[in-house]
């Protein structure tokens, strides 16, 4: 194995997950179908090293999405701009949490919540070569 290929989010609503992971994170759409046979849309959408996988299924089941409950906790996207970032989304109205900085790394983040409540986070990220990283 050598990295991640997708990540796979099923949504409530399609049309309001779609429009939010495209339009207001930004993340281009490469292919989307309307799969007749379960009623279902998939939209696959370009997240850098890996997709995006939206679906809308008919009644999905409902799941915890406590910050500790066992499965999926987060889902993290680096940028290299946290504070325009943050202030794009809170000025979109969407509720983003104080930055905080990783004790180990130095780094700053934050969260942020997907219309369904799916934790996300912000993770920023120099650029490469910025911090010596990527260089040969």
């Amino acid at each position: 194995m050598r990295s991640v290929h997708h990540i796979a989010i099923i949504c409530s609503d399609y049309e309001r997950s779609r429009r939010f992971y495209g339009e207001t994170l930004g993340f281009p759409v490469l292919h989307e179908a309307f799969r007749a046979e379960r009623g279902s849309w998939k939209c696959d959408l370009d997240a850098g090293n890996a997709r995006l996988e939206l679906f809308s299924f008919p009644d999905p089941a409902p799941r915890p999405s406590r910050p500790e409950a066992c499965g999926l906790r987060h889902l993290a996207f680096a940028t290299e701009a946290l504070d325009r970032d943050v202030a794009r989304l809170a000025g979109l109205g969407i509720a983003v949490e104080p930055v905080r900085v990783d004790p180990y790394t130095g780094r700053r983040f934050t969260f942020f919540a997907d219309p369904d409540g799916l934790p996300l986070e912000l993770y920023e990220e120099p650029a490469v070569g910025e911090d010596g990283e990527g260089d040969a």
